[in-house]
C-alpha cells in the first residue's frame, strides 16, 4: 500500500500496528521493567503473546508489569551475576518461541560483575551469552539480540576484555555492543550447521530517549545527552521498534534491524549494514571460545560445531 504525497508516491512505513497475533506464543524480554524493554513488552503482550519480563528487581517488575497489561509473568534475573543467569534458566522448564537480549548498562564508571568481569561486557555480552545457551534447547524460534550503532568504535581486547588499566566509558560500551554483533553472528553459524530453525537476529534503536543515558559516568555527557534526547532522540515506544521488526518479520537469518532515518538516528525499522569488525566470521569464532571460557557454559544444542 502506497500513499501519494505531491507527485511523489511513498511507501507506508512500519510500525507496531503491523505486528502480526502472537496469541499462544512465549516471549523472554531481559530488562523488561523500563525503556526499550517496557515497549517492547507492552506491543508483544497487546499482540497476544505471553509475555515473560526477566528483571533484577521483581517489585519494579511486577508494577511494569501490571502496566503492560496482557499476559504477562515477572521472574528475577541478574545478567551480572552468573548465578542468577543458571538459576533463570533451571527454572524454565517449556517452549520458548521469543528470547529477546534486550537490557543492558551504558557508559558506566569503571565496576565488576559478581563473577569480577568489567560491567558493560559482563552484563551486556557475557550474561545474554550464558542465558541464551542455557535456554536454547528450549527456544523455537527467534534470538533477538539489542545492540547499538556504536559499536562501530569497538573493539574487542581479546587479551583483557576487562581493559585492565585503560578502561573508559565509551571503550567499554562499545566493545560489549560489537560483542553482541559477533555473538549474533557466530550462534547463527552454529544454528545452521545444527540444522536447527532457530534464527538469531540483531537490532539497534537508534537514538532513543530512555532511562539508560543517566547512569553514564560523566555528568557532562549526561547533560549533552538530555539536550540531545529533546532535539533528536525518538522515544521508547519508536526505538523499540527495531526489536518488534526483528522478533516478527520475514528476515534472513543473522539480520540486523536499525532506524531508516538519517544516520540511523531515528525511523522506521530496516535493514541496515554492521562495521567490517561486526562481520569478521574468525572474531566471532574467537569471541565465542572466549565467552565459553569466560562463563564455563557451552554451547547450548550440545552438538559439536565445527
Amino acid at each position: 500500500m502506497t500513499e501519494t504525497t505531491g507527485t511523489r508516491p511513498r511507501r507506508d512505513k512500519w510500525n507496531a500496528t503491523r505486528l502480526p497475533g502472537l496469541g499462544g506464543r512465549t516471549a523472554v524480554i531481559t530488562g523488561a521493567n523500563s525503556g526499550l524493554g517496557f515497549a517492547t513488552a507492552r506491543a508483544l503482550a497487546g499482540v497476544g503473546a505471553h509475555v515473560v519480563l526477566a528483571v533484577r528487581d521483581v517489585a519494579r517488575g511486577a508494577a511494569a508489569a501490571a502496566r503492560v497489561g496482557g499476559s504477562t509473568e515477572v521472574r528475577r534475573l541478574d545478567l551480572a551475576d552468573l548465578d542468577s543467569v543458571r538459576e533463570f534458566a533451571a527454572g524454565w522448564d517449556r517452549p520458548l518461541d521469543l528470547l529477546i537480549n534486550n537490557a543492558g548498562v551504558m557508559m558506566l564508571p569503571e565496576q565488576r560483575t559478581k563473577q569480577g568481569f568489567e560491567m558493560q561486557f559482563g552484563t551486556n555480552h557475557l550474561g545474554h551469552f550464558a542465558l541464551t545457551n542455557l535456554l536454547l534447547p528450549r527456544v523455537t524460534g527467534r534470538v533477538v539480540t539489542v545492540s547499538s550503532g556504536l559499536h562501530r568504535g569497538g573493539v574487542i581486547r581479546f587479551d583483557d576484555v576487562n581493559l585492565t588499566g585503560r578502561y573508559s566509558p565509551s571503550r567499554a560500551y562499545a566493545q560489549s555492543k560489537l560483542a553482541n554483533l559477533l555473538f549474533t553472528l557466530e550462534l547463527q553459524r552454529r544454528l545452521t550447521e545444527a540444522g536447527s530453525p532457530v534464527r538469531s537476529l540483531a537490532a539497534h534503536p537508534g537514538y532513543a530517549a530512555t532511562n539508560l543515558q543517566s547512569h553514564t559516568a560523566s555528568p557532562l555527557v549526561r547533560a549533552v545527552m538530555a539536550v540531545a534526547a529533546k532535539l533528536v532522540a525518538q522515544d521508547g515506544e519508536a526505538g523499540a521498534l527495531p526489536t518488534l521488526f526483528a522478533a516478527t518479520q520475514d528476515l534472513p537469518a543473522a539480520a540486523y534491524v536499525g532506524p531508516d532515518g538519517l544516520g540511523e538516528m531515528r525511523g522506521a525499522p530496516t535493514l541496515v549494514g554492521r562495521s567490517a569488525a561486526a562481520s569478521d566470521p574468525e572474531a566471532a569464532r574467537r569471541l565465542w571460545t572466549l565467552s565459553e571460557e569466560l562463563t564455563g557454559v557451552e554451547w547450548g544444542l550440545g552438538t559439536p560445531v565445527g
